[in-house]
């Protein structure tokens, strides 16, 4: 059974800018209104904001170091109080301190666990029990090809983002005879700002591994956010691979 979106809330975590702000726009074109969560580029979250009110929907931003507790639940606060409801969270915020192992320090340790994955936790505890009341309930956590067969000198981001895939598994268990979905997507190489800036040499090569021989875009993650939220309901503890089957 379709969802309509028209009217429901969701905030995405990390949503001005990459696959994030395209979830938040396509999710928008649905009906939805938006709260964009921004850590500290309020100009591009603002930007975000004006440009999915023009498609018709309401959005604002909150300012959330989501890997902060307190943080955390002030976005989901500001959501309810907004909104009145709260229908879609999408777990999207996400850094990266690359580096091999024998050179990471624990704060690049610690800074990629609390901002991939501790912040997940901060989040979902607090939107849960509105989620559970919803009509068709969403957590959508946005992990990685990473988490699931590792990349060189990403120890910290490959531990946090396959801690999301368990986390997404046993949480569908738990929530499973309510009317919530909890579902992981696993996005290959997507052409971000952050895989562009990639050394040409470098990324050629990596698109070469791709049987598709191509990036992927980040609207065609954000298409995937859409299908789980209108057509998942028979779905749940999932991971949705988009990644131009580099990894089957």
């Amino acid at each position: 059974m379709t969802v309509e979106l028209k009217n429901k809330v969701a905030i995405v975590t990390g949503g001005s800018r990459g696959i994030g702000s395209s979830i938040a726009l396509e999710l928008a074109k649905e009906g939805a209104n938006i709260v964009i969560n921004y850590n500290s580029n309020s100009e591009a979250a603002d930007k975000m904001v004006a440009e999915i009110k023009e498609l018709g929907v309401d959005a604002i931003a909150v300012q959330a170091d989501v890997s902060k507790s307190e943080d955390a639940a002030k976005l989901v606060q500001a959501a309810v109080e907004k909104f009145g409801q709260l229908d879609i969270l999408v777990n999207n915020a996400g850094i990266t301190r690359d580096t091999t192992f024998k050179k990471m320090t624990e704060e690049d340790w610690r800074k990629v666990i609390d901002v991939n994955l501790n912040s997940v936790f901060n989040t979902t505890s607090v939107a849960l029990p509105h989620l559970t009341e919803a009509e068709a309930g969403r957590v959508i956590n946005i992990s990685s090809i990473i988490g699931q067969f590792g990349g060189f000198g990403q120890t910290n981001y490959a531990a946090a983002k396959a801690g999301l895939l368990g986390f997404t598994k046993s949480l569908a268990l738990e929530t499973a005879r309510t009317k919530l979905t909890v579902n992981a997507i696993c996005p290959g190489y997507i052409g971000t700002e952050m895989v562009q800036a990639i050394p040409e040499k470098v990324l050629d090569k990596l698109v070469a591994k791709i049987p598709q021989q191509r990036l992927g875009e980040p609207s065609e993650i954000a298409r995937g956010v859409v299908f789980l939220c209108k057509d998942g309901g028979y779905i749940t503890g999932q991971e949705l691979n988009i990644n131009g089957g580099i990894y089957m």
